[in-house]
């Protein structure tokens, strides 16, 4: 399958597309700042808010996945309320995704937000309350927002909900994440490998359309 990853370029979405590759795929990786992965990943550098270079990268694709997100020190985004990623990179780059995908006539979708919107937020650790609240507040509401864009797109979707990111350990890697559609975690942790191998899973999954996949170590 011809998968375009948007926000390949480190983390989870470099996890992801070394997942996809290694299922067979034939991976685009996507990013502001992509760079070769490996000779069998096209890379694409572009904005995914520059509809131009994101309508490039969708053609011929059959998949998209998309992990946006902010890199920047997340204490400074709330305190300075500004990075070097628009704050509504999330919604407003997913909503572009999907415009661009009916453009193109590409009907599957993988798009990560985060464990503890919602309901699920009451499965998280006090610690990991307080932070949600008191930090993450401004980009916990564009991920809500981000999933009524997914909700709300009439395409064959999947939620990817991970617990705690960390980059782990090349032995726990191996080991696969406990995923559920039904909201129930076994750990508040799980690794950047460990999700980006459900990313590359959920193109197996047809019964995970409409779902939302709560991912943890």
């Amino acid at each position: 399958m011809k998968v375009l990853v948007v926000g390949a370029s480190r983390g989870t979405g470099a996890a992801a597309v070394a997942e996809l590759v290694r299922d067979g795929h034939e991976v685009t990786a996507f990013a502001r700042t992509a760079s070769a992965q490996s000779e069998d990943v096209r890379t694409v550098t572009g904005d995914v808010f520059d509809p131009d270079a994101l309508g490039k990268a969708m053609i011929d694709q059959e998949a998209v996945v998309v992990i946006l997100g902010i890199s920047d020190n997340p204490f400074g985004v709330r305190l300075f309320r500004r990075a070097r990623t628009p704050l509504d990179v999330r919604s407003e780059g997913t909503r572009r995704v999907v415009d661009a995908m009916w453009d193109h006539g590409i009907r599957r979708l993988v798009v990560q937000t985060t464990y503890g919107l919602g309901d699920t937020f009451g499965q998280l650790s006090l610690p990991l309350k307080l932070f949600f609240r008191l930090v993450l507040a401004p980009q916990l509401a564009d991920s809500e927002a981000q999933e009524t864009v997914v909700r709300g797109s009439d395409l064959d979707w999947t939620i990817i909900r991970p617990v705690s990111l960390t980059d782990g350990s090349s032995g726990g890697d191996e080991t696969p994440a406990h995923v559920d559609v039904d909201d129930r975690i076994e750990d508040l942790r799980v690794t950047r490998r460990q999700v980006g191998r459900v990313h590359a899973d959920a193109l197996r999954h047809d019964d995970w359309f409409g779902a939302t996949v709560s991912v943890s170590g």
